[in-house]
């Protein structure tokens, strides 16, 4: 929903780092179920090790959740914001140096590691163009180990305006009973205007295109969806 993935993105969030976790609960009225859906999917030892790739890591958020399933786990999280990892950074200081490396990169274009067990992501891909996603699901592939998974914590498009509309008016509704400022929903509203959003079906049959297996979508609620594909 708010991490912008093209170059020109980095100011725009750099300035939400600060504000950005305090206010994840209020504008993700389903935040508990929809990050702890994507660990859930990862279907490797939770005691033996894992190399974990966060693209659009943002402050971190997502490779916590993950972290805590997988005690082994090492990750690379990349974000175009640098202030976002600095967060990330900050939020990770007690852990071992080596388990946590933070790269500044745009998604379009930044090198991915190779030979990951999970690639995942939230509430970031839907920033790129249509065309970017579909090229960055295959460049996911390829980093992924044979068996490895890509698990996406994404925004949907609802399938017609109709639901579309419905989501943004429950949306909305659900962040102002949560007690969220004015300042910090009008600045999220504002964010939310470079969304590229996909419907659901489209970006599992993008997944398929670019040959990942066992495709689904494991939780929805409403633009809320988390979904998966294997290598």
């Amino acid at each position: 929903m708010d991490d912008l993935h093209v170059p020109a993105a980095g100011p725009l969030f750099d300035g939400a780092a600060s504000v950005y976790d305090r206010t994840r609960r209020q504008l993700i009225s389903c935040f508990d179920d929809f990050y702890d859906a994507v660990p859930a999917l990862i279907t490797r030892p939770s005691d033996g090790p894992l190399a974990v790739l966060d693209l659009g890591a943002g402050t971190g958020l997502l490779s916590q959740h993950v972290a805590r399933s997988f005690p082994h786990a090492r990750f690379t999280l990349i974000d175009v914001a640098g202030r976002m990892l600095d967060v990330a950074r900050e939020r990770f200081a007690a852990e071992d140096a080596e388990r946590f490396r933070f790269v500044v990169g745009d998604l379009t274009g930044v090198e991915l590691p190779p030979r990951q067990d999970a690639v995942v992501s939230a509430l970031a891909i839907h920033h790129l163009d249509h065309a970017a996603k579909r090229a960055l699901f295959a460049r996911i592939h390829a980093a992924l180990e044979p068996g490895g998974v890509f698990v996406n914590a994404e925004q949907v498009l609802g399938e017609t305006p109709q639901i579309e509309d419905a989501y943004q008016q429950s949306w909305l509704a659900r962040a102002r009973a949560s007690g969220v400022s004015a300042a910090d929903l009008d600045a999220a509203v504002d964010r939310m205007r470079a969304d590229q959003t996909a419907t659901l079906d489209e970006q599992l049959g993008w997944l398929r295109a670019a040959a990942f297996r066992d495709v689904g979508c494991a939780y929805r609620f409403e633009r809320f969806a988390v979904y998966s594909g294997r290598r």
